[in-house]
């Protein structure tokens, strides 16, 4: 047998996602390419790793202990550069982090630095949806989550790292809104709304409980970027995070519609678990960030103080 570590960390991708795109797009690879090395790997065994049922992937029985064993020789190998780095003298580990989705726009600008100071240290970032973030946290797969509403039910600490702010937000909207009341206003024109389970969303089906609305047209699209390109072709409204369209306002693609009660304003906070054994790269970067934040936050947000 002549596999690779490339081959074995594709399969257990792909036994993991339990679909070649979806470990195509975790990888950053193309789907033929994932497909080729897939094909390969499989011929170096007489007993089928896969099958293939209609149009979905299965990962047979043999094929879920190969990617088992996999994960063993990945991860002894991550050990191996760990030891070598931290032999001299370099702080070296995993720093695990799940995001929400519109959380991306956030994160990155409070590892930068981080990740550049550290070059022993390896980013698994997991940008998902609220649920899935909370049950990563939860379950305690990762060291840190950043949501932009708390857990509830959960034991937890935080450190908070920018407000959050939502306004309403639409393209080519004539009138100033100064004098419509947000009853009338809301229960007029079309509202695009996240999936459920997203933070956003919650957020804003709270300010229409608040405030009695009655909707009078609703959309649901599954990401902060696809709303976006809603508002951008023109298919409605919706109450939505600042931090995603710095570029559609600056460019007045997109314009904030002012009414009263918003912006919503909440936290970006970074969260863990109460009581957890942080390991020794978990803990340099939280004690980076108290140290750091106010200046990150300086540096990389002034824009976002003029609303």
């Amino acid at each position: 047998m002549n596999y690779t570590l490339n081959q074995l960390n594709i399969f257990l991708k792909i036994a993991q996602t339990g679909s070649v795109t979806k470990a195509a797009d975790e990888l950053h690879l193309t789907q033929p390419a994932v497909s080729i090395q897939l094909k390969n790997f499989q011929e170096q065994f007489d007993i089928p790793l896969t099958e293939v049922v209609g149009r979905k992937i299965y990962i047979t029985d043999f094929g879920r202990e190969i990617a088992e064993a996999a994960e063993n020789i990945i991860n002894q190998v991550h050990a191996i550069n760990y030891k070598t780095l931290a032999y001299k003298g370099q702080l070296t580990g995993r720093l695990k982090i799940s995001v929400v989705s519109t959380g991306k726009y956030v994160m990155p600008y409070f590892l930068t630095d981080f990740m550049k100071q550290h070059s022993g240290v390896e980013l698994l970032m997991d940008v998902t949806n609220k649920n899935k973030v909370i049950d990563n946290l939860e379950n305690n797969e990762v060291d840190f989550v950043l949501v932009s509403e708390l857990p509830e039910g959960l034991n937890i600490e935080k450190l908070d790292l920018l407000q959050n702010k939502l306004f309403l937000v639409g393209r080519n909207f004539e009138g100033t809104g100064k004098d419509i009341q947000t009853k009338d206003l809301l229960a007029h024109i079309p509202l695009i709304f996240r999936e459920k389970g997203s933070g956003t969303r919650k957020s804003m089906e709270s300010f229409i409980e608040r405030k009695n609305i009655q909707v009078f047209k609703k959309m649901e699209l599954t990401s902060n970027e696809a709303v976006k390109q809603a508002l951008l072709a023109g298919l409605g409204y919706s109450i939505m995070p600042l931090i995603g369209i710095r570029n559609e306002l600056h460019n007045k693609e997109l314009q904030i519609i002012p009414i009263k009660g918003l912006p919503i304003i909440s936290n970006w906070s970074l969260v863990w678990l109460k009581g957890k054994k942080l390991s020794p790269v978990a803990k340099s970067f939280l004690t980076y960030l108290m140290q750091e934040k106010t200046q990150i936050v300086h540096d990389k947000f002034s824009w976002y103080e003029q609303y």
